[in-house]
């Protein structure tokens, strides 16, 4: 099974044909196809190829599934005897892809 290491968001995915999985927000409608072009390795068993960062002319297709919002993260703030605390809360937003096709 072929798989590629892609970069997006400031992350990295290990991605095959048919993952499902949540990135940072893209910008893009349900139903689109988006393309990674910043692909860190590619290939299958012992053929992995490396690029210096990227592997030129690679490229990673993806559809979007779903726009949607992140579980709710806490930020809780507290010191002790002194009568202060401050709660904050946020919810990020993310973008559910399904990898249709890696080209390396």
């Amino acid at each position: 099974m072929s798989y590629a290491v892609i970069k997006t968001g400031g992350k990295q995915y290990r991605v095959n044909v048919g993952d499902k999985f949540d990135v940072e927000k893209l910008v893009a409608g349900e139903g689109d196809v988006v393309t990674f072009t910043e692909v860190l390795a590619a290939g299958e068993g012992e053929a992995i190829s490396f690029g210096a960062p990227f592997i030129s002319g690679a490229t990673v297709e993806a559809k979007v599934l779903k726009q949607h919002r992140a579980e709710k993260v806490t930020a809780f703030k507290f010191r002790r005897r002194k009568g202060y605390h401050r709660t904050k809360g946020h919810r990020q937003l993310i973008t559910r892809v399904q990898i249709t096709s890696i080209n390396a």
